[in-house]
């Protein structure tokens, strides 16, 4: 696979809002733009600036099937308020059906880890790259919050798709200044000690001493598998 910085961003991408690399997006990519959530901690923030912007932009949820019952509430609650244009994939096995062929692999080691985020994220993530005829994807990084992603451009090429980051410079004030400006909520689970989430046997709540990218997979890992650039966790586009 191949990742480098894209050569179509303008060299003061920095330089512009969250909201004007939201516009430069749409202005290069047009229909091709897609937006990815979690439907994370702060996820909101992304939702809001980008709809804000595009309002009926593609926005593509990921249903591993083993996400918290909180994670699907506030998916319910921001699809209903925001009038997301959303789009829910899904693994190719139920979460019975993938147990009952390979066990818990995300208890089995990094390489059970691995195989485990590429079939319940990385293909349903692909599979809606390729259907819904995406060139272009946003996405909520932000370099405070792993070391995975301290180095990370605003926009980067992966394969044939663009990847743009447009708050990637935010801090946690930022992000906790625009929620409270916009009246937008973090995920519930945040009230209980959680600072990042993703499926419920791999998300766990902030301890003292600890990193945020700590409290993902047991420590072992950061990414899953959505935001790497080598391994297997690859796009195949």
């Amino acid at each position: 696979m191949s990742v480098t910085a894209a050569t179509s961003a303008p060299t003061d991408l920095s330089a512009l809002s969250a909201e004007d690399r939201i516009r430069w997006a749409v202005g290069e990519f047009g229909d091709g733009l897609i937006l990815s959530t979690s439907f994370g901690i702060q996820a909101a923030v992304m939702l809001h600036l980008a709809t804000q912007v595009a309002p009926k932009i593609p926005v593509v949820f990921i249903d591993t099937g083993y996400h918290f019952p909180e994670t699907y509430r506030f998916a319910d609650e921001l699809t209903k308020r925001l009038n997301l244009n959303l789009k829910v994939y899904a693994p190719r096995l139920s979460p019975a059906y993938y147990e009952a062929r390979h066990g818990k692999r995300w208890e089995l080691g990094l390489d059970g880890l691995k195989a485990y985020n590429f079939d319940h994220k990385v293909e349903p993530m692909d599979r809606a790259v390729r259907e819904l005829g995406a060139t272009a994807w946003l996405a909520g990084l932000r370099r405070v919050q792993a070391s995975t992603r301290e180095a990370l451009p605003f926009v980067q090429v992966q394969n044939k798709i663009s990847k743009i980051h447009p708050i990637l410079d935010w801090d946690n004030r930022a992000i906790y200044r625009y929620l409270t400006a916009n009246d937008l909520p973090y995920h519930p689970l945040w009230d209980q000690g959680y600072v990042s989430i993703g499926d419920w046997h791999s998300s766990a709540p902030l301890q003292p001493g600890q990193t945020e990218e700590q409290t993902r997979f047991g420590g072992v890992k950061r990414e899953c598998g959505l935001h790497e650039v080598s391994g297997r966790g690859d796009f195949s586009i």
